[in-house]
């Protein structure tokens, strides 16, 4: 199920994450950040340089203990629904079973008493697939639901983190083909979020 880590880092979004400089009011050129190295031409309007970081969310999905959560969670509830399909299919085989031994001792007296069980078995067979369809939207839906809480805590999480870092932008890793190791801040990131969601369970 480690493709499930994966699955987790695609909701979260590819796409960089800007975060906002709380130093300034935000219409200077000339950020006040001690941790930003953004210089500016001489029309003080586009900067030629930006402190920019980055984070490996594959790092992320393996790591931080919501994700793991998460993924506990996804595989509990697939198991939950393949046990579910196996048991329901186990009560339509028997039952399909002792139809045709039934048939072939010419247990049946009338046509009226082969037709009831048949209306049965096939009862059974919608009624298993009703329940199996409306087992697996709930888990999807629980799933979903819990998927966009990891996604909010993460983005939640850096924008407060930003605001004693002062960096003009923190990327996700898969946005660009190349980054210096130097800018990665994943470590530190994921032992922030671990740090804020332990003591949030302990509450």
């Amino acid at each position: 199920m480690k493709k499930t880590a994966f699955s987790l880092v695609l909701l979260l979004g590819m796409a960089a994450f800007s975060c906002s400089d709380n130093s300034g009011n935000g219409k200077s050129s000339e950020s006040k950040s001690p941790a930003s190295s953004t210089s500016t031409n001489s029309d003080e309007s586009t900067p030629t340089s930006l402190n920019i970081r980055y984070i490996d969310m594959d790092s992320v999905a393996a790591k931080y203990n919501f994700a793991l959560d998460l993924q506990e969670m996804t595989i509990r509830a697939y198991s939950k629904l393949q046990n579910a399909g196996q048991g329901r299919e186990a009560e339509i085989n028997k039952l399909g079973q002792q139809i045709e031994e039934k048939m072939r001792n010419n247990g049946y007296l009338s046509q009226e008493s082969y037709d009831a069980d048949v209306a049965k078995l096939n009862k059974m067979q919608q009624d298993a697939q009703t329940y199996l369809g409306n087992l697996q939207r709930q888990s999807e839906q629980e799933i979903a639901a819990q998927q966009q809480q990891l996604a909010d805590s993460i983005e939640s999480f850096i924008k407060d983190y930003n605001k004693t870092r002062g960096y003009d932008a923190i990327l996700y890793k898969a946005a660009g083909a190349y980054f210096n190791p130097a800018l990665d801040i994943t470590e530190e990131v994921i032992e922030g979020l671990n740090a804020r969601y332990n003591k949030v369970e302990k509450k």
